[in-house]
């Protein structure tokens, strides 16, 4: 059997690490599968979908890697829903209901003080077509739910294992509105009947709904997939996500210039029995993937660990898969400059501003107690040098001065790099060069 899969974003905003996450194990699992990745864009609400918004989730993807076989949007399937609808209606499946919102919440408090669970009463099956027509009258637009059995209804989920759901401990749901738009239900189940889906792969919050969806495609087809329902994400310190998704669009974590790879690496890694590290490509990632080693545990997402995976990656990136992204920043010195500064730096961007530090003129940072040092170290400074430079210049510095230690290098890195930290200044100083080093340390521009 080929496996199908689905990730189905509302283009409602831009996507965020947790349904990214969810895209991704879709990906990771097709493609070492070798089946077809669908992409549904779920559409139905018209007046909150948006072009652009459809655009930049397709954008996203594409630059995380995440390439699809096929893509639909549920806008031009209204007519497949309709027919679905009719046939559940014609089944005795589908029933008007009349019930304002306000009387659906005066019923829930009542169900409540009873003692009773606050579901649905089924009081819309008892009308009469009498009672029906005096409801239009008054201008109420039926909306329309789904009988559920009330029988248990099961699955074995590839995550969770065996899982059973009451469905007469459930509402039966609406998947019609009163003014005729279809809820995410009724379409997302026809899709995946047409679509031929296997395995349908989402976040734990829709465990319910799989009882009712269920029992929907059992009216439908006697197509049934597989469900995988994974944990969702919380921060580092288990609080769920919800008030910072803004901040972790995939949008926005591209324009901090954190990359792709990183992203993925860590996304496909959190929540499961594997390290978390950085793998080398998107192929070596699906190679891993099997929801075997997918926790029941909420998935922790760290960005100081994201982070640290994007230093680590950049560290291990060989010159030309950078060039061109050093050359739109810039970036002086080649492929040397980048072999040196590699190791210190976080993203990409961060190149750029150690480029400025070698290339572009600038006056050494020297305290007053080391002007003298200084200028002394730059009189010392031979006029060829190599890689034995720095070595033999700080041993003659050090004999002659009885600086040691910290209180040799330090000056000497500030007055050079006017940082504390970087590169290995034996390679940093090759870079600079005996000109502008000498004028960097006489405190000129150089």
């Amino acid at each position: 059997m080929s496996v199908i899969v689905r990730f189905a974003p509302s283009p409602t905003g831009r996507l965020h690490v947790g349904n990214v996450r969810t895209a991704l194990l879709n990906h990771l699992f097709v493609r070492e599968q070798g089946g077809e990745f669908i992409l549904r864009i779920d559409d139905t609400d018209l007046e909150r979908s948006t072009e652009e918004y459809e655009n930049g989730i397709r954008e996203d993807l594409s630059w995380l890697g995440l390439d699809w076989d096929s893509s639909f949007n549920q806008s031009h399937k209204f007519d497949a829903y309709d027919e679905a609808a009719s046939i559940l209606r014609k089944a005795g499946l589908l029933y008007a209901c009349y019930e304002t919102a306000e009387e659906l919440d005066k019923q829930r408090k009542l169900q409540r003080v009873a003692g009773k669970p606050p579901i649905y009463n089924r009081a819309a099956l008892e009308l009469t077509e009498k009672e029906k027509d005096e409801y239009r009258q008054e201008g109420r637009l039926p909306h329309w739910r789904f009988k559920l059995s009330g029988n248990v209804v099961t699955w074995n989920d590839l995550v969770r294992g065996e899982q059973s759901i009451d469905t007469s401990s459930l509402s039966d749901p609406v998947l019609i509105r009163g003014d005729g738009t279809y809820l995410y239900t009724l379409p997302s189940v026809v899709d995946d009947i047409d679509a031929r889906i296997t395995h349908v792969i989402r976040g734990e919050d829709h465990v319910t709904n799989s009882g009712a969806q269920i029992e929907i495609f059992r009216a439908l087809s006697d197509h049934l997939p597989n469900f995988a329902h994974t944990p969702l994400l919380v921060g580092k310190d288990g609080k769920g996500l919800s008030k910072r998704l803004g901040s972790l669009s995939i949008q926005q974590l591209r324009e901090d210039g954190l990359e792709p790879l990183a992203i993925c690496s860590l996304l496909g890694k959190i929540g499961t029995s594997d390290p978390v590290d950085i793998r080398d490509n998107m192929k070596t990632l699906a190679s891993e993937f099997s929801f075997d080693k997918v926790s029941r545990a909420p998935a922790r997402f760290d960005e100081d660990e994201l982070a640290m995976l994007n230093a680590k990656l950049l560290n291990d990136l060989p010159y030309d898969r950078v060039k061109q992204e050093l050359d739109d920043l810039g970036v002086q010195g080649g492929e040397d400059f980048w072999n040196l500064i590699r190791a210190n730096i976080g993203k990409i961007g961060d190149a750029a501003q150690w480029s400025v530090m070698a290339f572009a003129p600038m006056a050494g940072q020297i305290e007053p107690e080391d002007t003298d040092f200084c200028n002394l170290a730059a009189d010392s400074l031979p006029d060829e040098l190599d890689q034995d430079s720095w070595s033999s210049w700080t041993n003659h510095l050090k004999e002659t001065t009885g600086r040691k230690g910290k209180n040799l290098f330090m000056p000497l890195r500030m007055a050079l790099t006017g940082r504390a930290r970087g590169p290995e200044m034996n390679k940093m100083l090759l870079v600079l060069g005996a000109d502008r080093a000498r004028a960097r340390l006489r405190g000129q521009s150089g």
